[in-house]
């Protein structure tokens, strides 16, 4: 097996379970490892640009995903076999083969004019990460938040990059209606587990660094701790929360890993490259969690965790969130101030 590629998150390319084809990269002979594949931009042609969701386990219903794959590159990343689909594999494809929604503003500004369009919170992006590194130059996650912006729409953010705070300004004028919310993502406060197992995202710091600057520009934050690896960071949970409250979060949950389809078989290699002597610990600790299995893919059951050290985890959580000051109850945002964004229209003249 190839040894792992510094700045990405999988060591290789495994097969698409859908298809026979497959993109094999060479191995460098000196090194052992895959030679590093850039990255490549691929234009989505879609006409349709928000989502919808009917499952239960998830907290929203409509959102917007500017991009396909994602460059942080986390090895755990349960979107990974979303890229599938498109023909590709959920390895380094993921994360080098980004699909770019170009048009994105335009659809969602089109969508948010019609009449049938009733406001809700949206979503950005619930798949990938809408402030990805290729984000600061394409501006396209910018250009969707300036049109909620405008109309005062609802808006979720859910990202793991310090990035998030270039919109500042826009998340503001959505802020004084009650009309936004960002969850940051922190998996780990060890730079050395980060630097590995989510290469290319904003390190802990920076991330804590988004919380305090955005909850001082009056911009609600909610800390998610997610994903908690058995056995690797469940130690941290408590540190986390102590880090959130005193960078100034409202709220805190979390969120077990998930290792659907194949990435189990990535994260696998990735505790064999990195962490071997917790290897078993971790995934043995992860079916202790699963009734006996890595995943559950079942609704009602992806999420939840079972079992003593389960149970264990959520009372941590309750109790030291009440401490801290970090077990508000999230206040719906407001959909009264929403405006039908302009619609630019020919002149007669």
């Amino acid at each position: 097996m190839p040894k792992p590629i510094h700045g990405r998150g999988a060591a290789g390319n495994p097969r698409n379970r859908f298809c026979d084809t497959l993109l094999e990269y060479d191995v460098d002979e000196v090194t052992g490892r895959l030679n590093h594949p850039g990255t490549t931009l691929i234009e989505d042609r879609t006409t349709q640009i928000i989502s919808r969701n009917n499952s239960p386990d998830i907290g929203f219903n409509v959102s917007v995903n500017p991009y396909r794959g994602c460059e942080h590159g986390c090895v755990y990343c349960y979107a990974r076999p979303t890229h599938e689909f498109l023909g590709m594999s959920a390895g380094l494809d993921f994360e080098s083969k980004i699909v770019v929604k170009y048009n994105a503003a335009k659809l969602l500004r089109d969508e948010l004019s019609k009449p049938s369009w009733k406001p809700q919170t949206l979503v950005m992006s619930g798949v990938t990460d809408p402030y990805q590194p290729i984000e600061k130059k394409l501006q396209i996650t910018r250009e969707c938040v300036e049109v909620l912006a405008e109309c005062c729409h609802p808006l979720v953010i859910i990202t793991k990059n310090y990035l998030v705070t270039r919109d500042m300004d826009l998340l503001t004028k959505l802020a004084e209606v009650n009309a936004v919310r960002v969850l940051m993502s922190i998996t780990s406060l060890d730079k050395t587990i980060t630097d590995t197992m989510e290469p290319r995202t904003s390190r802990p710091q920076k991330r804590l660094q988004a919380v305090r600057e955005l909850s001082s520009a009056g911009i609600p934050v909610h800390v998610n701790i997610a994903p908690v690896v058995p056995g690797l960071t469940d130690d941290e949970m408590v540190p986390i929360m102590e880090a959130s409250a005193n960078a100034g979060a409202q709220s805190v949950s979390l969120v077990n890993l998930r290792l659907p389809y194949g990435v189990k078989d990535l994260f696998d290699k990735w505790l064999e490259d990195h962490h071997p002597n917790r290897k078993e610990k971790v995934l043995n600790r992860l079916k202790s969690l699963k009734s006996g299995k890595l995943n559950r893919s079942e609704f009602g059951e992806r999420f939840r965790v079972d079992g003593p050290y389960g149970e264990q985890m959520m009372q941590l959580l309750s109790i030291h969130s009440k401490r801290l000051g970090l077990n508000g109850q999230k206040v719906a945002l407001n959909t009264k101030n929403f405006r039908r964004p302009q619609t630019k229209q020919l002149s007669l003249f």
